[in-house]
């Protein structure tokens, strides 16, 4: 038997494969736990009343499974319907601007010739790594001009400029389309809106699930935004309503919790039912 052939070097030790699995599934139980753990804090404190939740430990069972006293004041107390309002409408408008205008920038780009193509994308990566931070100031005095602070429209106006994930998404959706479909409309007649709005459009359909979902928990997640350009108390949003309990309700925990709880839940809602879109786009995007 020659060296080659030895069992030792055709497939490793079994003590070696075990270990390996072992690991594996290790470090997949830790980084359930580092997900799941604070979420079952959360709803376990939220299930408390205030003198449990200032002697339990977080992960202690609450006495009464059945007590939605928090939720009640959180939902009443922090305006959770309002702010539900307020979310959805900026989210409605923000999203449709962006996949107009970022499917409308990648078809312009895939399939128009001119100059400085290449530098047109690059600026566009190059807008994307500048820190939000440092344009703020600037930013905020443009908004302040256009007489849009302290109004719903201040934070659309800001989520329409579409980030260059959207719009990379968009580009390889766009390229997987042949451009015989292209050609073919314009033999019919058909200019170049016509063929975006009539064949390139609805053939982004799992771009445009990928896009709204990413961008739509981005928006529904951002509370600098908001709270920066919406200060009145009517105007909260999800993320800002349940920030403003820190002012009367910043020792109880519990209420607060609750109102977490109540955030939470519209969002995963919303995941469970689109999952299967995002997991489709990402990988209808890979392979094409």
């Amino acid at each position: 038997m020659t060296a080659l052939s030895a069992p030792g070097l055709l497939k490793p030790p079994r003590a070696r494969a075990a270990a390996a699995v072992a690991l594996k599934y290790l470090s997949l139980v830790l980084a359930c736990a580092v997900v799941l753990v604070p979420l079952v804090a959360v709803l376990l404190t939220s299930l408390r009343t205030s003198r449990e939740a200032t002697v339990e430990g977080p992960l202690s069972a609450p006495h009464d499974w059945l007590n939605l006293h928090n939720y009640a004041v959180a939902f009443t107390d922090g305006h959770m319907l309002r702010a539900l309002g307020n979310t959805t409408f900026i989210l409605f408008f923000s999203l449709i601007g962006t996949v107009l205008i970022g499917s409308m920038t990648a078809y312009a780009v895939d399939r128009f010739q001119f100059r400085f193509k290449k530098l047109v994308l690059a600026l566009f990566l190059i807008a994307s790594l500048v820190p939000s931070v440092t344009t703020q100031v600037a930013t905020y005095q443009v908004v302040n001009n256009l007489g849009a602070m302290d109004t719903r429209w201040a934070p659309i106006m800001l989520y329409l400029g579409t980030d260059i994930v959207s719009i990379y998404i968009f580009l390889q959706f766009i390229r997987s389309i042949p451009v015989s479909l292209d050609e073919a409309a314009r033999l019919d007649g058909a200019n170049s809106f016509t063929i975006y709005w009539r064949i390139i459009l609805p053939l982004l359909r799992p771009a445009i699930a990928t896009v709204v979902i990413i961008k739509g928990v981005a928006i529904y997640n951002d509370f600098y935004i908001p709270f920066l350009y919406m200060p009145d108390d009517n105007l909260g949003t999800i993320s800002t309503s349940l920030f403003r309990f820190k002012g009367p309700y910043g020792a109880h925990w519990e209420i607060i919790s609750a109102g977490a709880a109540l955030v939470i839940l519209p969002s995963l809602v919303v995941f469970l039912a689109l999952q299967r879109f995002i997991y489709n786009g990402f990988a209808a995007g890979a392979t094409k």
